[in-house]
């Protein structure tokens, strides 16, 4: 049968979505909302409860790492979660057209994005075509991440990933405005390849509290 999940608030959606990830670090998936029924349910219209904004990485599948099923996240992915105006539009549709209450950035240890940004900045040599773009994107965040002391690759992904929340806010009007009435809450997320958990490293909207990363 079909999880039947009414419009939640910010911070219920957080809670949903954390628990299909818990339940998937316990090797203990429920796999809701993936059957024929719910096929048919979502057909005609879609109601997701949280937009993903992630990286695309092969090992980063939203709805298998997070345990949920079709209509259930709104998900956009870029190599390094950079946002360009087409990821901007599509965030700002799954909040505010499809009213989802909660937007996530997805980041995870061993991004061969920021490894990459971090290269450069060491030996001068970046990647070609528009991989050299992506790389570019990524900079800002290194050096702002060393800059403050920061030098290890958890509080490097770390800064990256709260760089992009902080982003997301500043440069989408609609997405600042419902964050300020409430409606939205903005999460960045920090995943784990081996054993498969989603740390909260930024909250923007969410009285949650954020764990310290290890240096």
């Amino acid at each position: 049968m079909p999880e039947k999940i009414q419009t939640p608030n910010p911070h219920a959606a957080f809670e949903l979505l954390m628990a299909g990830n818990q339940r998937f670090v316990a090797g203990t998936p429920e796999h809701p909302n993936q059957d024929a029924l719910r096929r048919a349910e979502t057909a005609p219209s879609q109601s997701p409860f949280a937009v993903l904004f992630g990286c695309s990485d092969s090992r980063l599948a939203a709805e298998i790492i997070f345990d949920r099923g079709l209509g259930d996240l709104f998900v956009v992915r870029t190599a390094g979660h950079v946002a360009g105006t087409e990821v901007l539009g599509s965030i700002e549709f799954g909040a505010a057209v499809l009213d989802a209450p909660l937007v996530v950035v997805l980041g995870h240890d061993s991004c061969g994005a920021v490894a990459a940004a971090c290269s450069a900045l060491e030996d001068g040599q970046t990647p070609g075509g528009f991989v050299r773009d992506v790389v570019e994107r990524v900079t800002p965040s290194v050096l702002s991440a060393r800059a403050a002391g920061r030098e290890s690759a958890d509080e490097i992904l770390a800064e990256h990933i709260e760089t992009t929340v902080d982003l997301l806010l500043e440069r989408s009007r609609v997405l600042a405005e419902r964050v300020a009435e409430g409606r939205l809450g903005v999460v960045g997320l920090s995943y784990r390849l081996a054993d498969g958990s989603a740390r909260l490293v930024a909250a923007r909207g969410l009285d949650v509290a954020v764990p310290a990363v290890s240096p």
